[in-house]
């Protein structure tokens, strides 16, 4: 079978198969396909209307349809191609002071009242073991109102073909600039939702991301020895615009290295990956020590998810996230207390407003208007990332609108939203910053990281390193992490480039909750300086 016979296959087949985590597989015309709007309506009638008959002092209903197309290629070879969809209603309810879920994917009046009947008796049985009721913050109803994310080009339109042969191109390329394997990926996700509570709010919402990652490895075939660079990209909540790649979306480091914001380049990222690859084979091993650290955001953004947006989720705080992936260090007292998370210039911002980040949305799954607040403010922990039910245990009359459930079928919670460190107020390129480091290492793209249950003591690795020899970059190199205890590490930025440097990261598979969920966020920066860090050599063997 060629590739025209795969796609087309693809396109039309397994439209019966039912893929777990993801839902019914469809074909590619499917994906564009929507439920009527006054359908959704009716249903989240129906839903608090049985609700409330049945006692529900409060209810909210979620009517969703969730589309997924995933393309994977090695070579010259397609080897997966994915659409599927997944279509519910969820209910969420109060009654005797405690919360009642449950969820159906039959999508008729009688069965999503069912379900709200069932919800309510869920939540009568939770409140004969609960110590104090449910208080939520109050949320004024919206009305008939829609969001959508404000793309250019909705991914799901275009051609498998036309996805398919940009990345043969991408893998093309790779391969004549000298790659000995290349796999490449298309994630292409729409979330249409629809959020309708009794305190009055209709809210529709079309939401996209996309995602294009690769891998180029090379070889020496002499030794055997390999090295890979990951692409350069971020999972974006744009459309497939971002595909289109544009000259003032780039930005060039003084060694030459391409970095993207709004757009991406995947054939000339794979091009330079290739030849990356084959300079990290033969790259100096780095000499353990301290140095000055310059940390592109394709490579920070990993560093704040893991020791900022996570630890100051309220509920990881509280300690209800204990069993799956830990507590934090940052506790209440701290909050109280002004605690110095971080040098005077450091100021992290949560949002879920910011243009082309994958936590734009116009309200939160609790119908909540989104907003932007201060986490740390002058290097200060001053806030938490609350939903309606945390929002009294700060003191707060409001939700941060940060809740989110990955799916029709299952409950909403608090989920991280972007959480992004704010541009230097003074003015600085970076070549400004590496001209004032001594002895340091320029780190760029996400590697591999480890992190203690309390989001205390890290290590990370990245994708690309550069020495910093008096103010100037001057050879590769290789094995390098660093270690920090959060803090610390946070106290020891010194230098933050300004505006013009500020670029987005992304997480598309965050994954939080038990049983798990996954959500998608983004953390924007400028380079970074951070000084007097502990950086290891990773291909070190103590025996």
């Amino acid at each position: 079978m060629d590739r025209r016979q795969f796609l087309a296959a693809c396109g039309i087949g397994a439209g019966g198969m039912l893929l777990p985590g993801f839902g019914q597989a469809i074909a590619a015309d499917q994906l564009v396909e929507t439920i009527e709007l006054a359908v959704k309506k009716r249903l989240a009638d129906a839903a608090m209307s049985a609700a409330t008959a049945a006692g529900a002092s409060y209810c909210d209903v979620r009517v969703g349809r969730y589309l997924r197309q995933f393309i994977v290629t090695r070579e010259a070879n397609v080897q997966a191609v994915t659409n599927t969809e997944s279509s519910g209603v969820g209910v969420r309810v109060i009654a005797d002071g405690a919360w009642g879920f449950a969820a159906t994917n039959n999508i008729s009046a009688e069965s999503v009242a069912q379900t709200a009947r069932l919800a309510t008796m869920i939540a009568k049985a939770n409140a004969k073991n609960q110590t104090a009721p449910v208080r939520l913050a109050p949320t004024k109803g919206v009305g008939e109102v829609k969001w959508a994310t404000p793309i250019r080009r909705n991914g799901m339109e275009v051609s498998l073909q036309e996805k398919v042969d940009l990345l043969m191109r991408v893998n093309g390329a790779a391969l004549t600039a000298g790659a000995s394997f290349v796999n490449s990926s298309l994630f292409l996700i729409n979330e249409q939702k629809y959020f309708a509570s009794t305190d009055g709010s209709y809210i529709d919402q079309d939401v996209h991301r996309i995602w294009a990652p690769f891998t180029v490895t090379a070889i020496d075939k002499a030794s055997g020895k390999f090295r890979s660079r990951e692409g350069l990209s971020a999972p974006m909540g744009l459309g497939y615009e971002y595909l289109d790649p544009k000259t003032e979306d780039k930005s060039l480091s003084p060694n030459g290295i391409i970095s993207y914001g709004k757009s991406y380049d995947m054939v000339e990222d794979a091009k330079a990956a290739a030849v990356q690859a084959r300079e990290k084979l033969t790259a100096k091993s780095v000499k353990p020590g301290r140095y000055d650290l310059v940390l592109d955001p394709n490579h920070l953004g990993l560093t704040i998810h893991e020791s900022v947006g996570h630890p100051l989720e309220l509920d990881r705080v509280l300690g209800y996230e204990a069993n799956y992936a830990g507590t934090s260090f940052a506790t209440l007292d701290k909050r109280e207390a002004r605690f110095q998370y971080g040098s005077e210039i450091v100021n992290l911002t949560a949002d879920k407003l910011q243009p082309g980040s994958l936590g734009a949305v116009g309200y939160d799954d609790e119908g909540v208007g989104t907003k932007s607040w201060p986490l740390i403010q002058d290097g200060k922990l001053v806030d938490y990332q609350a939903t309606r039910d945390q929002a009294h245990m700060l003191g707060k009359t409001e939700s941060d609108g940060c809740s989110y459930a990955d799916s029709w079928s299952t409950v909403q919670f608090q989920r991280m939203p972007n959480v992004s460190l704010q541009p230097g107020k003074k003015k600085m390129s970076l070549d400004d910053m590496i001209s004032g480091v001594e002895d340091g290492i320029y780190i760029l793209g996400r590697g591999s990281f480890s992190i203690d249950q309390q989001r205390y003591n890290a290590q990370f690795g990245g994708t690309l390193f550069y020495e910093i020899k008096d103010g100037k970059i001057t050879q590769p190199l290789e094995d390098v992490a660093y270690q920090m205890r959060t803090p610390e590490f946070w106290n020891a930025c010194t230098a933050i480039c300004d505006e013009r440097d500020y670029r987005l990261f992304g997480s598309f598979f965050d994954g939080k909750g038990q049983p798990s969920q996954v959500s998608a966020v983004s953390h924007g920066s400028s380079t970074t300086r951070f000084d007097d860090i502990n950086v290891i050599n990773t291909a070190r063997s103590l025996g």
